[in-house]
């Protein structure tokens, strides 16, 4: 069965930094397309960063590009999220999901992605 454990997350202010981490084990970690989510209070899940099997390839949603960085460590089966430059808008539970479906595109849909962590709450003051 594979697991993934995020962490990192916290109460920052508005400008500051966060890496979020992603640990996963059970499962062949080189050969997933990761990506993180975000869901805000009252809000559906959003797809925030996606990175291919090789690191080669990512993608974001227009609201981070040029704040948010996804990366990944196969060595280490982990994935990161460095968020830079906080807003309170960036305030959600934060969860990483593994599509093992050997896609050739990143996808930006949740149905997509097969296995889920439990989140990680981020919350940025203003």
């Amino acid at each position: 069965q594979v697991q993934l454990v995020e962490s990192g997350g916290g109460l920052v202010q508005a400008g500051d930094s966060l890496r979020l981490s992603c640990a996963t084990s059970g499962g062949t970690f080189s050969t997933y397309i990761m990506g993180w989510f975000r869901q805000a209070p009252g809000k559906g899940r959003e797809f925030v960063a996606g990175i291919n099997r090789s690191a080669g390839l990512t993608n974001y949603v227009d609201s981070v590009k040029g704040r948010f960085t996804i990366s990944r460590d196969n060595a280490k089966n982990t994935v990161y999220l460095q968020m830079n430059s906080l807003k309170p808008e960036d305030t959600a539970v934060y969860y990483c999901a593994a599509d093992w479906r050997l896609r050739t595109l990143i996808t930006t849909a949740s149905y997509a992605y097969d296995y889920w962590g439990q989140g990680t709450q981020v919350t940025v003051s203003s």
